[in-house]
């Protein structure tokens, strides 16, 4: 049976299912083969009832949130893809304590927005940052010193069984780039924060000056998925690729960025394959030269 048959039931409106939907188009690689089925979820219960088919019918379930720490396969993806569009925004104040309650869905850029307007400080380390908040928690994001795992209370998702749990922030077992709900299946649905009332004009400053750096230091006009490799335990995993003599180096469309070496871009049509060779390469040049082992921080899926 395929996958249209099986969930031609669904109560999902028919603009937001997609079928062979090339992921390049969901990517901030711009890279990807085509989605089997691709679907926009907006409504919790729409994942409740797409766990009930999947398991029913055993087809493989890929999760995404914004598409800002992938990187797809050529080949594509099989059975169902899920992007996470899941918008809610409650903010409580008591006294200088702030409790947002937001979904996973939401984009972390777009919350920095809303929290400098009402005067709300602690994201902004974070406003760069192109994801949702529910990839953003998944692999605890981070930028400028300030982690996803610095503002988090409690986060509230569904496992593959349709299940319910709240993680507290200890439960998350939050690492550097890392989290529980990488090594587990959850689906991430809301997510509670804990912030600070500030001043606007700080909190603006502040913002316009992360905005300032990033556009500066890193290759924010070409498509790439965020910073490529992990930082080394007693390394900066850039300045070592720089000085392996990798910058500017290129197979197919995809290259080192000139301007920071810890990004691979997308020049034009990239494909998965030419990224992966390129990080293979530098990968190899690295260890070669200095013994160390530099890791992906990029997620490869399909």
């Amino acid at each position: 049976m395929h996958i249209e048959e099986q969930i031609e039931n669904l109560n999902i409106p028919k603009e937001n299912i997609y079928y062979q939907e090339p992921m390049k188009n969901h990517t901030t690689f711009k890279i990807g083969g085509l989605a089997e089925c691709f679907m926009k979820i907006q409504k919790e219960e729409e994942i409740k009832e797409i766990l009930e088919i999947v398991n029913r019918n055993k087809i493989p379930l890929t999760i995404i949130g914004n598409g800002s720490n992938l990187l797809v396969s050529d080949n594509g993806i099989e059975g169902i893809t899920l992007m996470i569009k899941l918008e809610k925004l409650e903010i409580q104040k008591k006294d200088e304590n702030i409790k947002i309650v937001v979904g996973a869905g939401e984009k972390l850029g777009k919350l920095a927005q809303i929290c400098m307007q009402k005067e709300i400080t602690g994201l902004e380390e974070l406003s760069g940052i192109p994801g949702t908040i529910g990839g953003a928690i998944r692999m605890n994001a981070g930028a400028h010193g300030k982690e996803m795992k610095d503002i988090v209370k409690t986060v509230r998702c569904i496992d593959y069984q349709g299940k319910e749990k709240i993680f507290t922030k200890e439960e998350m077992e939050f690492e550097y780039r890392s989290s529980l709900l990488k090594k587990e299946k959850y689906i991430i649905l809301e997510v509670e924060l804990e912030l600070k009332k500030g001043k606007a004009q700080e909190i603006k400053s502040k913002m316009e000056e992360y905005a300032k750096y990033r556009k500066e230091k890193q290759p924010i006009e070409y498509p790439s998925a965020g910073s490529t490799f992990k930082r080394g335990e007693d390394f900066i995993t850039a300045k070592l690729i720089d000085e392996a003599g990798l910058k500017g180096y290129k197979v197919g469309d995809a290259e080192v960025s000139t301007k920071h070496s810890g990004f691979v871009i997308n020049k034009g049509n990239a494909t998965a394959k030419d990224v992966l060779t390129l990080v293979k390469h530098i990968q190899e040049k690295v260890y070669e030269k200095f013994g160390k082992r530099i890791e992906l921080e990029i997620e490869v899926i399909g």
